[in-house]
């Protein structure tokens, strides 16, 4: 879209608009107009404080794409390049070279990839679609662009070649007819070899799919073509007739050369493996089944499984590789999937953890009618890339560089750090790699080409991903690749779960007890915090040092009483239930039972998972430090996790459920406050109770989360929030009374009971929280943040403070009263009392920030990191090094600062302690905001959303001046909208699939300088010469003849060809872009060099051709002569 001049009408628009002019409602693209009310007693004016951003900073544009390719489809390799491509199902290739070459490409039409053929060391890609069309990619360029497009309308394409050094393509169809096109121009020529005039015309029967095209290496003039039934034909091209036919009784699925050209191998629907010469075509030369049982003499082997693909490879120096998939026997059904390695008389199986999709052997050579030499074997998984060291006997694999194993267990969140500390990703490097596997090849990685180089970006970035298996990665994400660091397993701070207990103990989850939800860390403190879908928390410190300890657990009774109170409005459905105020908030801790209730035992204080008691070996790296775990109440299990966020200069972790929240100081490890939300408001008395009807009973609704996404698209839910038309809370509101439509569900996901699987569930979330709150109405706690703040209006100086936000829109400000000394910090309590201070908002809290008077970020208060276990500093004298990030001068009297505070409907800048609303923006009225972050960027804050109809919105601070809207992604699956997140200097990130991350920017300086960020596919590299086959071989080892395929194919002699059966579609490149991005010295002197003898080639026959006809017009005239002499005298009477 065209941003410019949208960019200037917004920030038109704003500059225009009143100071006090109030507005409100939005349009459908996600951006709404903002209102603005001037700060009353509360500082400064807003005209003090210049903001530096302004609509011409941002752009969107995606950046890199990492992980395995989705549902991939085809493989190809270029063995000069050394570049590797993949395509999948959903029309993207994926093509790989060295470290940092990684490049995404989508076919408009998204469709299937069913074949991938590389012009090599051209710097060009043939795909063929499932929509019958052919596509000529163009790879000298960083972003592959498409030039030519042929579509195929009466046929479908099953089969493609593309001879070494030719421009002419083969195409096999269903119907069984070959074609060929010219790879320069991508225009069907007039040659075609119709299936009824290659098979014999005695055969009664169609001969199926073209399954196989080749040329034979020992003469470019024969085409082998291989039909699905079981019927090979070698098609001499020069005299359009077959030369001989080859037919077997089984299916064909794949056929190999022999490089002497003398020999094919073919592979079976039954497992077996013919070899056949062409010198007897009568019958194979050889049959085996490698799999099979064998079988006395003149019994045929036992029929195994199909052999899919064959490749046949010759060596110099030992016996040939035959490398085929498939063939196992039937009677080992639970055997996995395998590739077998035949080399001389040895024979081995390599067993796959997926199904293999397809694979191709890497040779030394381009060239067909040489030695091979093949060194490795690329194997295409469904879920996996591997590469098998050919060149050892043990036949090891290569250690993959690229971030592969995204999807090793299910993503179900991320969390992304830019410009975080420099040392971080040294030191989780240094930790990590010693736990990696062992085993690989020792040699390099070879698919190796393409160029890289760092760019202009040198900040660190850190990507991490929980998973469903509670495993943690932390990857490096620098310079525009991924790398692994660290692996983090939460599931061993738990035991393992016997057989039975997993539904007595679990009842949260079916499955994954352990999945990740939420992940909170602090890169400066080097604290990490995590909470699971079984309703837990575990906090992890830092450290360089093994040690063996006990893991400490507390168990937290996390209890509120819902009851109903009487509404005025008779249209609602159940009324807004509240808490019964006779009974106090639980704040005890129960101790562990250890104990699983019977069968009809009402389930009391028991967690959903059992931690270890007994001593716990500890790696260097992350270490456990404290697991709270919330408890089963009166047979009902304990809610979700909706919010997380913890403090290392306080001590403090604090979260909450749709039930309440609970506050835990790990440094004392005591439970601080665990309360129900409505009792946040007591204190001052902002809802005063009315007399409640009798309680009715409450229903849970079992199933905690669906750690997958839905790929079905819900229009009606995407345009709606989870809390549209649900309970709102306003202090103008009626005492006792709750203004409500329908039950007050307010969630960061809901359960839809519909008919779904583990890949088809759609919930409606906003972020990375993926929970079940039950439909019973309470308030959820949906968002925490520590700050040093003014937690009441009369507050002169700022404190430790605790904001708190809600689902139905409020906020709540909980002061910490903190110990004054480090001495007591450890033995003296903490006291958390909820302020009195409550701010308001439309829908949903999703965020807090913070800024001081002169605009500036401010950042949360933190520990300098120590580790916990270094034995060479004095324990005695050691004192906590805290970062306050705010000036002294901050705390002087009429000091104020700026809170920012986003729902998931509008956001708001509050003046403290003042507590005046400043500026006002409704950002959507008719969906909802998914993600919502402050984030830097030039040194400014700005705020960034992500809303669920698909738009990204960047807005100013503290003006809230709109400075990006675009219409990026509609929300089509829940992976994007649990994944989803921004971070500083313009990035932000999603899980694409379930196994890829989609990187992007949305900064204008980055989309400029994103070229030479990326890798080169394409580098100038001379094509090796063809080895001398020597004076014998030239003269017995096949045709002396050169083979023009431009005579032959070319229009002048073949014709033109149907226009009905093809139609060439012009690409967005042209043929005169790709010569300009060729511009290798190299590539134009082989071209030239090749242009030349084709040139003198031509010439030479020209002048046979000439002599011939002069020889011809000699004779001619000769015998003119002579019949004219024979009938001179004669009359006409005569004749």
């Amino acid at each position: 879209m065209k941003k410019f001049n949208f960019r200037k009408v917004l920030d038109g628009l704003t500059a225009s608009s009143p100071g006090s002019g109030s507005s409100s409602g939005s349009n459908s693209g996600g951006a709404g107009s903002g209102s603005v009310h001037p700060g009353g007693t509360a500082g400064l004016p807003r005209e003090e404080i210049q903001e530096s951003l302004t609509s011409d900073y941002f752009q969107i544009c995606k950046t890199v794409r990492h992980g395995f390719p989705y549902q991939p489809t085809a493989l190809a390799f270029d063995p000069v390049q050394k570049i590797l491509a993949i395509g999948t199902r959903t029309g993207a290739i994926r093509i790989l070279g060295r470290p940092g070459v990684d490049c995404y490409c989508q076919h408009e039409s998204g469709a299937a990839v069913l074949q991938l053929q590389f012009l090599i060391n051209e710097g060009a890609l043939v795909s063929a679609s499932s929509d019958d069309t052919l596509h000529l990619w163009n790879l000298r360029q960083k972003r592959p662009a498409i030039l030519h497009s042929l579509k195929f309308n009466r046929e479908r394409i099953t089969y493609c070649h593309l001879p070494f050094q030719s421009k002419w393509l083969y195409v096999g169809t269903e119907r069984g007819n070959t074609h060929i096109v010219n790879i320069e121009s991508f225009i069907l020529s007039g040659y075609v070899i119709m299936w009824n005039k290659a098979i014999e015309l005695s055969t009664k029967t169609h001969p199926g799919p073209v399954v196989h095209l080749s040329d034979s290496p020992r003469d470019e003039g024969k085409l082998l073509i291989g039909y699905e039934n079981g019927t090979v034909v070698f098609w001499d091209l020069k005299s359009k007739r077959a030369e001989l036919r080859v037919y077997y009784d089984e299916a064909i699925h794949s056929i190999d050369w022999h490089h002497e050209g003398k020999q094919f191998m073919c592979s079976h629907s039954d497992g077996s493996l013919t070899l056949w010469n062409l010198k007897s075509p009568s019958r194979p030369f050889q049959t085996t089944v490698p799999h099979g049982k064998s079988q006395r003499e003149g019994r045929k082997s036992e029929s195994c499984k199909p052999i899919l693909k064959v490749e046949y490879k010759t060596c110099r120096n030992s016996e040939p590789f035959i490398i085929f998939s498939g063939g196992l026997s039937y009677d080992k059904a639970c055997r996995r999937p395998s590739l077998t390695i035949m080399h001389g008389k040895a024979i081995t199986v390599l067993e796959m953890d997926h199904p293999i999709v397809e694979f191709l052997t890497l040779c030394e050579t381009p060239y067909p009618n040489e030695f091979q030499e093949p060194y490795a074997v690329a194997v295409l998984l469904e879920k996996d890339l591997i590469v098998v060291d050919l060149t050892q006997t043990n036949f090891p694999i290569f250690e993959n560089p690229y971030p592969m194993d995204i999807h090793e267990s299910p993503v179900t969140c991320t969390a992304y750090f830019a410009d975080c500390p420099p040392d971080l990703i040294l030191v989780l490097y240094s930790i990590g790699v010693k736990h990696k596997k062992q085993g690989y090849s020792n040699k390099e990685w070879p698919v190796s080409g393409g160029a890289w180089n760092l760019g202009a970006q040198t900040y660190p970035e850190i990507i991490i991903t929980g998973h469903a298996d509670g495993t943690i990665k932390f990857w490096d994400a620098s310079a525009m690749t991924l790398q692994m660091l660290y692996k983090l397993k939460t599931s061993k701070v738990f035991e393992k779960q016997k057989a039975g207990e997993g539904k007595q103990t679990c009842e949260l989850v079916e499955e994954d007890p352990f999945a990740v939800q939420m992940i909170y860390w602090c890169p400066e403190s080097r604290i990490f915090c995590v909470s699971g879908v079984s309703a837990y928390v575990i906090i992890y410190k830092f450290s360089r040092h093994e040690v063996t300890t006990e893991i400490v657990s507390l168990e937290v009774r996390l209890q509120c009483d819902v009851e109903d109170i009487i509404t005025p409005e008779p249209e609602t459905s159940p009324p807004f239930p509240d808490l019964s105020s006779q009974l106090p908030p639980s704040r005890s801790l129960s101790g562990s039972t250890n104990t699983v209730s019977s069968e009809g035992v009402t389930k009391d204080s028991i967690p959903c998972l059992s931690v270890k008691t007994r001593p716990v070996r500890m790696p260097p790296g992350y270490q456990a430090d404290l697991v709270i775990q919330l408890v089963w109440v009166d047979g009902e299990p304990p809610q979700q996790i909706t919010s997380l966020s913890i403090s290392s200069a306080y001590g403090i972790v604090a979260f909450g459920n749709c039930t309440g929240l609970v506050v835990v100081d790990f440094i004392q490890k005591t439970v601080l406050l665990s309360m129900g939300t409505i009792d946040l408001y007591r204190s001052s008395d902002l809802y005063q109770r009315q007399p409640r009807s009798p309680r009715k009973n409450r229903q849970f609704i079992a199933g905690l989360t669906e750690l997958n996404d839905s790929p079905v698209p819900l229009e009606l839910e995407r345009c709606k929030s989870p809390t549209s038309g649900l309970a709102t809370r306003t202090p103008e509101a009626a005492p006792g009374f709750y203004r409500n439509e329908m039950p007050a569900v307010k969630q960061r996901s809901q359960v839809h009971h519909l008919p779904e699987t583990r890949e088809n569930s759609y919930n409606r979330s906003r972020s990375s929280s993926i929970s079940s709150i039950d439909k019973d109405s309470k308030e959820a706690i949906t968002a925490l943040y520590f700050m040093e703040s003014f937690a009441r209006k009369n507050d002169s100086t700022v404190s430790p403070c605790l904001f708190v936000g809600t689902s139905l829109g409020m906020v709540v400000l909980i002061s910490l009263n903190l110990p004054s000394s480090d001495e007591q910090r450890f033995t003296e309590p903490v006291v958390v009392l909820p302020s009195g201070t409550f701010l308001s908002l439309k829908g949903a809290v999703l965020t807090f920030s913070c800024m001081d008077r002169t605009g500036s970020l401010m950042q949360p208060p933190y520990e300098v990191w120590r580790d916990p276990n270094n034995t060479d500093e004095n324990e005695k004298t050691w004192k906590r090094k805290l970062v306050m990030n705010y000036s002294s001068s901050s705390q002087e009297m009429g000091d104020h600062q700026y809170t920012i505070i986003c729902s998931e409907k509008q956001a708001k800048v509050f003046s403290l302690p003042s507590q005046t609303c400043l500026y006002v923006h409704n950002i959507t009225e008719t969906s909802f905001i998914l993600q919502a972050d402050v984030v830097v960027m030039c040194n400014s804050a700005c705020l960034a959303c992500f809303c669920a109809n698909g738009h990204i919105m960047i807005m100013s601070l503290p003006s809230l001046r709109p400075m990006l809207d675009v219409n990026y992604l509609p929300l089509t699956d829940m992976r994007i909208a649990r994944t989803f997140c921004f971070t500083n200097e313009g990035q932000a990130l999603y899980l694409v699939s379930p196994t890829e991350i989609q990187r992007l920017t949305y900064s204008q300086e980055m989309c400029d300088n994103i070229q030479d960020m990326l890798g080169d596919l394409f580098t100038p590299i001379e094509t090796p010469e063809a080895q001398n086959r020597g004076f014998l071989k030239g003269l017995f080892g096949g045709s002396g003849q050169t083979f023009d395929r431009e005579e032959l194919f070319g229009e002048a002699s073949a014709g033109k060809a149907s226009r009905s059966l093809a139609q060439h579609i012009p690409g967005p490149g042209s043929i005169e872009g790709m010569k300009g991005a060729a511009g290798g010295v190299m590539g134009e002197l082989t071209r030239a060099r090749i242009a030349l003898d084709e040139r003198g080639q031509r010439l030479g026959e020209l002048e046979e051709k000439t002599a011939g006809m002069m020889t011809s017009a000699e004779a001619f005239s000769k015998h003119a002569h002579e019949l004219m002499l024979k009938y001179k005298d004669k009359k006409w009477y005569q004749f």
